[in-house]
């Protein structure tokens, strides 16, 4: 089989054309019939703007097709296709262990680290328990949906806890730019394509499923794991670590509930802070680590559109997104993240007398607005201490700001009066920028107009509008006075990293930190990916035991 790159159609193209018209375009490319091109599989599909409003899609596609040999060779003697045509590795992945194994383990949360190592040890023929301290997606959904409503939190379900973890209520993006170097970015693909995904995330640049659609996918994972042996525990927090000879041997839960263990997984999410402080007490080697906070923003979604397309109207492209990043002067890193079109500003938050936001999108994409956070570089020198789990209250002490400023709901501010204030110091009535605006909050969640510049430190609100002016050159209107901004975006990623060696086991013997919570992801495929690769090390540990 061989692979070929550049193969470029219109992106008006129908989907159900594609493999006509690319066995057309690699068979002209080859300079072969196009009857001797077979086995067409599109491995990556990315959209070509350069040229806009005429737009391409660029495609990576397998194929085979007769006389191989001979083709390769007549490709050498061309520069342009010899770049871009090679021998595919097909390589399959297959989970290198199975086992039957009487040793008991346990995952803490079920979050997409969670969920994938917990399947893909069921499926090897172990039999993990997975303990989750929120709701199931279905009774978490009415939960979040009740807090939206009226501002009532569940601290143990909520938009950070529960079944599917942080990344359920959220724009399901898939993309990822960790080095994957073992192709266990197709494998999480084609398991949520397996699970009710659609197929075009296998091939996307820019894949996502959308939150919607995303509940019911961890839903058929979460039973696939049940019907294999495995069992998955709601409303169970883990508040205690039974270790002796310095191995893990129980955990214990805040229903009384003890569960024993050879090996247990902390898969537990960023946002697990008591569960952190517990960790820390119990002398699990932990470190800072650097992470961003900033502001959610929103913009028209066709003002997006017209900037990435050179039209208003999206069609069968799918809603634009973007991505942007700068460098303020003082040295720190802007950029844009989990941008989300066609969605609507959240408020994430976990903890009473605290507001954090976060952005969702449904598989339509289908809102109004464009939102996505503009965040900034946070390091361990900006926390007031050394201790481990100093990120964390730097992480809350803005998180209070904001829900004092707002009285609990999520704070929000035209950008026009959150720039006065912070360069010329004046506080400005929002209504001035935003008179004849036909730019409105979309949020779930109460929000209230307040003064943003509040809530993070003047520097980083300096950033933040140095990125803004900067973004505007690339993305006209991306700056204008009646941007929403709404805050604050702390939980970008886990401010603490649990240590662990190169067999994934932490200080503790039979502990495996696991996904975004312990530091080794940034979103949901990365943390699936960690989640198989720990799966991996658990087989291999508990088989060494047998």
């Amino acid at each position: 089989m061989l692979r070929i790159n550049q193969i470029k159609l219109n992106a008006d193209t129908p989907q159900q054309n594609y493999e006509e018209k690319l066995r057309d375009a690699i068979a002209k490319a080859l300079r072969v019939g196009k009857e001797e091109i077979s086995d067409i599989q599109i491995i990556r599909r990315s959209l070509d703007a350069r040229k806009k409003p005429e737009l391409f899609y660029s495609f990576l596609v397998d194929f085979n097709v007769k006389n191989e040999s001979t083709v390769m060779k007549k490709a050498k003697g061309n520069k342009v296709l010899s770049n871009n045509l090679k021998i595919s590795d097909g390589v399959e992945y297959k989970f290198p262990y199975t086992g039957d194994s009487d040793e008991k383990i346990v995952i803490i949360g079920s979050g997409p680290a969670g969920l994938f190592c917990g399947l893909y040890l069921a499926r090897a023929g172990f039999k993990p328990i997975i303990l989750e301290r929120g709701e199931d997606v279905d009774k978490r959904t009415e939960t979040v949906s009740e807090f939206w409503k009226t501002g009532k939190l569940n601290t143990a379900s909520n938009v950070q806890f529960g079944e599917g973890g942080a990344g359920t209520f959220s724009d399901g993006k898939l993309n990822t730019l960790i080095k994957d170097t073992y192709g266990l970015n197709r494998v999480v693909m084609s398991t949520f394509t397996e699970f009710g995904a659609d197929s075009s995330i296998l091939y996307d640049a820019k894949p996502h499923i959308g939150t919607d659609v995303l509940k019911n996918v961890v839903k058929n994972i979460r039973e696939e794991i049940i019907a294999l042996g495995g069992k998955v525990i709601f409303n169970t927090c883990v508040d205690d670590f039974v270790i002796n000879d310095n191995k893990i041997t129980s955990v214990k839960c805040s229903d009384g509930n003890e569960y024993e263990c050879t090996a247990l997984v902390l898969a537990i999410g960023h946002s697990a802070r008591d569960t952190f402080k517990v960790l820390y007490d119990k002398s699990f080697s932990m470190e800072q680590k650097p992470f961003a906070v900033g502001l959610r923003v929103q913009h028209k979604q066709s003002m997006i559109n017209k900037s990435q397309y050179g039209r208003t109207e999206a069609g069968d492209l799918g809603t634009a997104a973007y991505k942007v990043t700068a460098r303020s002067e003082s040295g720190r890193g802007v950029f844009s993240f989990c941008m989300c079109p066609g969605g609507y500003v959240v408020n994430a938050s976990s903890e009473d007398g605290m507001t954090a936001v976060n952005g969702m999108s449904y598989n339509g994409r289908a809102g109004e607005n464009a939102n996505s956070a503009i965040i900034i570089s946070v390091n361990p020198s900006d926390f007031e201490s050394d201790h481990p789990l100093a990120g964390i209250e730097f992480q809350r002490k803005m998180e209070r700001k904001a829900f004092e400023i707002a009285d609990g709901c999520v704070p929000v501010q035209r950008y026009g009066a959150f720039k006065s204030s912070v360069i010329d110091d004046v506080q400005t009535d929002n209504e001035i920028y935003c008179s004849e605006s036909e730019l409105k909050p979309e949020i779930k969640g109460l929000y209230k107009w307040c003064e943003l510049s509040k809530v993070m430190p003047q520097e980083f609100n300096h950033a933040f509008v140095e990125g803004m002016e900067s973004f505007d050159r690339s993305i006209h209107g991306f700056a204008n006075d009646d941007v929403i901004l709404a805050g604050i975006e702390s939980r970008t990623s886990s401010p603490v990293r649990i240590v662990r060696d190169e067999r994934y086991i932490s200080n503790i013997e039979g502990v495996f930190p696991c996904g975004e919570g312990a530091g080794y992801a940034g979103g949901i495929t990365s943390a699936a990916i960690d989640g198989i690769k720990v799966a991996e090390a658990v087989a291999a540990f508990v088989n060494q035991l047998n």
